[in-house]
């Protein structure tokens, strides 16, 4: 295995990593996984991605953000706590305490639109913050896609770059989010289902070089571990079926990820 591989999308800050993270990133360690991007969804788990980035310098990276599925009447109070407790050590970049993205942000109205017009302003503000600071979006959509769209092209000769996180579109939804030139796809778990439209889409319209792969974990676990814990060493998985997908080799789909996994988080 001469590979390296980088899952910019992974929750171990989770409880569900509580009783053997040192396991599970040991195991990632084996598969090729070279190095793991961990975002926050709220308030309270910035500490946990934090001090789990700490134990693991140089190998995690943390996220700061609030997930639209988080946000409430109060996102205003916490999105102020937020960056004036993190966003001058955001614009520092200096370190491996410092968040190497703005994430994961989004909009989210698969269950409900509740909280429709404060998720949308929300987001808009961690935009903002992406700009100011330079740092790129982990982008969270589901069934809003048009909504965001429509939101990141006032925005859209400012913005640094970032990923649509856990693209499961088709064609046309892919092509309209690459005209964010300085936007990646997120691929990760779903594309090895059996159901899953991606091993034909991704390759009619997406260059490798606009793609990075994820996890998810503990979500969406791809074959053959579907319905299992998901966790950073079954990004391998996904690699394996990208290269059959684009008819490659697992080195050349290695190699092309994880440079523009670097290359986007500016590392």
């Amino acid at each position: 295995m001469n590979y390296e591989l980088i899952d910019s999308h992974a929750h171990l800050d989770g409880e569900e990593f509580r009783d053997d993270l040192q396991a599970v990133v040991q195991r990632a360690k084996n598969a090729g996984v070279a190095k793991v991007f961990v975002p926050a969804i709220d308030l309270k788990s910035v500490e946990a991605v934090l001090t789990l980035c700490r134990q693991y310098p140089g190998y995690a990276y943390p996220m700061v953000g609030l997930h639209p599925e988080e946000v409430r009447a109060d996102w205003r109070e916490v999105l102020e706590v937020m960056r004036s407790r993190y966003l001058p050590t955001l614009s520092g970049r200096a370190g491996d305490e410092c968040p190497i993205a703005i994430g994961e942000v989004g909009l989210d109205y698969y269950w409900s639109r509740e909280f429709e017009k404060e998720q949308l302003e929300a987001f808009e503000e961690q935009v903002r913050w992406s700009i100011e600071t330079r740092l790129p979006l982990m982008i969270h959509c589901r069934k809003a896609q048009n909504e965001m769209v429509h939101l990141l092209k006032k925005y859209q000769d400012d913005l640094p770059g970032g990923v649509f996180h856990c693209f499961t579109g088709n064609e046309k939804e892919a092509e309209e989010l690459l005209q964010f030139d300085r936007f990646v796809l997120g691929i990760g778990g779903v594309l090895t289902f059996k159901k899953s439209h991606l091993p034909e889409v991704l390759p009619k319209v997406v260059p490798l070089s606009r793609i990075v792969l994820e996890t998810d974990s503990p979500y969406m676990a791809p074959v053959p571990h579907r319905g299992k814990r998901n966790e950073s060493a079954f990004v391998v998985e996904v690699a394996h079926k990208l290269a059959e997908s684009y008819g490659v080799s697992i080195d050349t789909v290695a190699q092309e990820t994880t440079m523009n996994a670097l290359r986007v988080f500016g590392l």
